[in-house]
């Protein structure tokens, strides 16, 4: 593909290096530029609009454009643009949102640290859980536990973590302390006649005895989110959690739930935690806490995981750790006006009324003769393509088409995700999803 000299298009390939592209390919390919937004809509530089239905990457909950949050930010860079939390220094904006999100917790929580991606907040969990185990006296007590399909960052240890095979090729990873266990896909791994309870109850064993095998004594921690998302959305079936948490809490492993895509409203409630019935030692949050306007991410931290690490740094003398941007003032003034506009507008009671037609909408695609399947909780979702030849066509077949159609999403092998900003509206969901119907009527095979 030809480019104008000195083009953004140009530019961009002569310039950056990208993430999720054969970086070959892209430099004949290039990118697609999106130069403006509001509510669910972005625009590209030739002027074309397209529904958001990945809401940037599974996080403007509040839609684009939305002025007060630009408005809160520029006040707070007039005021105090930056400052740190680093030697018995603090400042209003980072303390303000600890504490609401200390008494937004769906179970007791003692502590907030700030980071600013989700990737490095999990990897500062593993680190946290090995300085913990240290702090006890358990120096042999630290591997992780995720899951095939499971997504928590691309840091050293959150990429290992992660279970996607193309995070870790020609990394050399997953680090020997990470251990996995299966995707709960209940409608591709269920045995013939067995229930979800029961399938439940058999991922639980498989974690038990992995565990087992390992030595309880040197297992510190399981990771999850409550919905696995960027593996391709994933609902836990039933009793999932109930299960794995029993197996955890038998082996005192600490349960780790991410909540980066699942926090403040996306599976219907406030977190996928009260959804679920999960009750973690660590919650991990990044993405919808600032709409993504703002770099920021939160690990909220309960007593039992807290007290030993504090004690630790006692001993010690100092806690070692600190990053430059932690509860940086801007993103968490931000955070905080984020989360303010989610509870005013009631975004959540927003995304459980619209849910029903979204789940609806997405079910009725999975009727089309090149669908296989759909999955799917409060507005967010994923149609299953009937494979072609090469794994994943199919899915980035439709991705390019429903982008003809005016829509962004994004195929995850051959299941194209939606995540639309919280705000959308009955008839947006229609008019993306009749968008998507032509697209899949396009494709071929």
């Amino acid at each position: 593909m030809n480019f104008m000299p000195n083009s953004v298009e140009a530019r961009d390939i002569a310039y950056q290096l990208h993430p999720l592209v054969d970086l070959r390919n892209y430099g004949k390919t290039g990118a697609l530029v999106i130069e403006r937004g509001q509510g669910v809509y972005v625009w590209d530089n030739a002027g074309k609009r397209y529904i958001e239905g990945l809401a940037g990457l599974w996080s403007v909950a509040v839609g684009f454009g939305e002025t007060r949050l630009s408005d809160v930010a520029k006040a707070q860079m007039d005021k105090l643009p930056y400052y740190h939390i680093f030697a018995h220094k603090t400042h209003g904006p980072s303390v303000d949102l600890a504490e609401k999100l200390i008494s937004m917790a769906p179970v007791p929580m003692s502590k907030v640290h700030f980071t600013s991606s989700g990737s490095e907040a999990n990897d500062l969990v593993v680190k946290l859980c090995w300085y913990r185990a240290n702090a006890l006296g358990k120096p042999e007590k630290k591997k992780i536990i995720g899951r095939v399909k499971g997504y928590h960052g691309v840091t050293i240890a959150a990429g290992s973590i992660t279970g996607l095979p193309r995070n870790h090729q020609s990394f050399d990873l997953p680090l020997d302390r990470m251990k996995h266990v299966s995707c709960p896909d209940y409608a591709n791994m269920a045995l013939p006649g067995e229930s979800e309870a029961a399938f439940s109850k058999r991922m639980a064993q498989e974690l038990e005895a992995l565990i087992l095998a390992e030595g309880p004594d040197t297992v510190a921690a399981f990771f999850g989110e409550p919905v696995m998302a960027s593996g391709g959305v994933y609902v836990p079936p039933e009793n999932y959690w109930q299960e794995i948490q029993a197996v955890c809490r038998r082996h005192d492993v600490l349960v780790v739930a991410d909540e980066v895509i699942c926090g403040f409203g996306r599976t219907g409630n406030m977190f996928g935690c009260q959804t679920f019935g999960i009750e973690p030692d660590v919650m991990v949050l990044s993405k919808q806490i600032s709409s993504s306007y703002m770099p920021l991410s939160a690990i909220l931290m309960n007593e039992r995981f807290y007290e030993p690490i504090a004690a630790e740094s006692e001993r010690v003398g100092t806690f070692g750790h600190g990053y430059t941007a932690s509860g940086h003032p801007v993103a968490t003034a931000v955070g905080l006006e984020n989360i303010r506009i989610i509870e005013e507008r009631d975004l959540v009671g927003h995304c459980r009324a619209m849910s029903p037609l979204f789940l609806d909408r997405l079910a009725g695609l999975a009727a089309h003769e090149k669908a296989k399947a759909w999955r799917g909780v409060g507005l967010i979702g994923a149609l299953e393509l009937k494979p072609w030849e090469k794994p994943g066509a199919a899915g980035a077949a439709l991705q390019a088409a429903a982008m003809e159609h005016g829509v962004i999403a994004r195929a995850i092998g051959d299941s194209l995700c939606f995540c639309p900003p919280l705000i959308i509206t009955a008839e947006q969901i229609d008019t993306m999803f009749d968008a998507i119907a032509r697209a899949l009527d396009q494709i071929g095979a």
